[in-house]
């Protein structure tokens, strides 16, 4: 309809269809030439940065390592919560999709969910909203000394005795 090769066609579609033209032939231009040619190849979406230097590798005067290494703990915190949000959504949706047999149905989704949020409050628990990658390495370097001395955390607090014994 919008071409020249209809032999019927009245001035004013031939008029239209060249103002068209005229308007998006410049735009296909650049977009082809200009535009496509200098995108990369990742997307906005998946910007990916590179890992930073751990808080512990960082030396104690520079503040610059140290500020890289939070903001680094803070992505990781918030993916983090994603992943945790993602096991919680999906273990609620089976058990609403699955009821009223949702427990056995869901048992694999349900230790999923539970294994990582045990993991995000060993790591991130007890925090609060402001903690940072120093608070969690001393959290970290607090466990890791009570489990030394007391066993694993949550089996209670083991006579010396029985320390000695494994």
């Amino acid at each position: 309809m919008g071409g020249d090769d209809h032999p019927g066609q009245n001035n004013f579609v031939k008029f239209a269809g060249f103002i068209g033209s005229l308007l998006e032939d410049p735009v296909v231009w650049f977009r082809k030439k200009i535009v496509e040619p200098n995108q990369k190849d990742s997307t906005w979406y998946h910007h990916k940065l590179k890992r930073v230097p751990t808080i512990d590798e960082c030396y104690t005067d520079d503040p610059i390592c140290k500020f890289e290494a939070n903001q680094q703990f803070s992505r990781d915190r918030a993916v983090d919560n994603e992943v945790l949000n993602i096991l919680r959504q999906r273990f609620e949706d089976c058990v609403t999709y699955e009821a009223p047999d949702h427990v056995s149905r869901c048992k694999k989704l349900k230790e999923m969910y539970d294994e990582a949020s045990t993991n995000w409050f060993i790591k991130y628990g007890d925090l609060g909203a402001y903690g940072n990658a120093e608070t969690a390495l001393a959290k970290q370097k607090h466990r890791m000394i009570w489990e030394r001395r007391h066993g694993p955390v949550g089996s209670g607090k083991q006579a010396k005795n029985e320390m000695q014994d494994q």
